[in-house]
């Protein structure tokens, strides 16, 4: 059964790829749901456009960059992934007899949090994420805003109360980053331990101090 991963409008393309990527590294197929306002982010942080005509060829592009925009870094096959247009209310995902191991919806922007929270269903994403819901299958939503404002927050206490995880976009230092890829993996790797699925995106913490960089702390 596939992971369902959407990707909303906010900012942070760089961390749906890590969350794409990793699924596809650990054997998992993916459904993949790309809103019409993150095609408008993707295309304003990488160039990239993202085509239902060419969803294949434009995927492949966009997987293999890194977070600094560098062509090539990643050696990805997307074979694994089924795409459906995010306006297609009659897709498989739409409905609950649709087989599926959950839902991963990465970035999420405040409006995608409110309409899922709200039960809106105003597109795929959306009504996938509230079938998820309604199934009981895990939901994991990485909400990237700032500074969040008492609405938001009371729609994410609402996602919270209803069974999903919320997991923010905040990258962490103790794993010893050392490149803009390395705090996206972070944020990714999350993501992906919210939903129980193995990857090998970031150092873990074990209880010991000085655990970072290989090559100890930087001096200037």
């Amino acid at each position: 059964m596939p992971w369902i991963v959407g990707v909303s409008g906010a900012s942070g393309t760089p961390y749906a790829a890590a969350v794409l990527r990793a699924l596809l590294a650990a054997g998992e197929a993916v459904d993949l749901v790309v809103s019409r306002a993150s095609r408008l982010t993707l295309l304003d942080e990488t160039g990239l456009p993202f085509r239902d005509a060419h969803w294949q060829d434009d995927l492949a592009e966009w997987l293999a960059r890194g977070a600094d925009g560098k062509p090539g870094t990643f050696d990805v096959d997307v074979s694994g992934v089924r795409h459906w247009r995010a306006g297609d209310l009659a897709a498989g995902p739409s409905s609950g007899s649709y087989p599926a191991r959950g839902m991963l919806i990465v970035p999420a922007s405040t409006a995608c949090v409110a309409g899922v929270a709200l039960g809106l269903s105003k597109d795929l994403l959306q009504r996938a994420a509230s079938v998820t819901l309604k199934e009981r299958r895990p939901l994991v939503v990485s909400v990237r805003e700032a500074p969040l404002n008492g609405q938001t927050l009371r729609h994410l206490v609402t996602l919270d109360d209803a069974g999903a995880s919320v997991v923010p976009a905040s990258p962490a230092f103790y794993a010893g980053a050392t490149h803009i890829q390395d705090l996206v993996d972070f944020v990714a790797g999350r993501v992906l331990d919210a939903a129980g699925v193995g990857h090998d995106l970031y150092r873990r913490w074990r209880g010991e101090l000085g655990g970072g960089p290989a090559d100890g702390p930087r001096g200037d």
